[in-house]
């Protein structure tokens, strides 16, 4: 099949990858659109994996405040250079976050975050559960783990579903790297809401 320039086009607007990357991934696939989105958004995925151990000290410190003035949030969002910074791409992603930090309110940025007597507590109350004890002693431990998985879902904001997607906040930071180039990561937030905790 012919790859067309819309077709690169096309695979482009919709990857954010480059015009060589999108037009190799459709010759290997023959011109397959959503083949080329995903085999793009793997390499990615990899090349984001790459950037993580890399430092991230620049960035910036936005705000969102919510329709009303009854809701806002602070965060800071780190990535490698000043320039990268003041891109675009990186400025909609940090308001997307203060979107969905203000949305959802989480508590903590990632898994690694949650201070570990928060999680033992949170293992603690599930396994007290009366439920829990009526389930066979062999399994119980992979009912807590799932519950766990659950929960970090609703307070870790990484493992949050991006809006009414598939992808969680974290795919969404890691998608965002591969396509800007440098580590990205979101360090620390507050969320204030009126009247909250008086």
């Amino acid at each position: 099949m012919a790859i067309t320039s819309e077709l690169v086009k096309e695979l482009r607007e919709r990857t954010g990858a480059g015009f060589m990357d999108c037009k190799r991934a459709l010759e290997e696939t023959n011109g397959d659109l959503e083949t080329a989105v995903t085999n793009l958004r793997e390499r990615g995925v990899a090349a984001a994996a790459k950037k993580a151990g890399r430092d991230a000290r620049e960035g910036v410190v936005s705000s969102y405040i919510h329709a009303g003035g009854r809701l806002g949030v602070l965060l800071e969002v780190n990535c490698e250079t000043d320039f990268v910074a003041r891109n675009e791409d990186f400025q909609k992603l940090v308001r997307d976050i203060g979107m969905q930090i203000a949305g959802l309110a989480p508590l903590y940025t990632t898994i690694e975050a949650i201070p570990a007597a928060d999680l033992e507590a949170k293992k603690r109350e599930l396994l007290e559960d009366e439920a829990l004890a009526k389930k066979p002693e062999n399994i119980r431990e992979q009912i807590v783990q799932g519950q766990l998985k659950k929960w970090f879902g609703q307070v870790v904001l990484y493992e949050q579903p991006f809006r009414d997607s598939e992808m969680t906040v974290g795919q969404l930071v890691t998608e965002s790297i591969a396509k800007i180039g440098e580590n990205i990561r979101v360090r620390r937030f507050v969320r204030y809401q009126l009247g909250e905790e008086m």
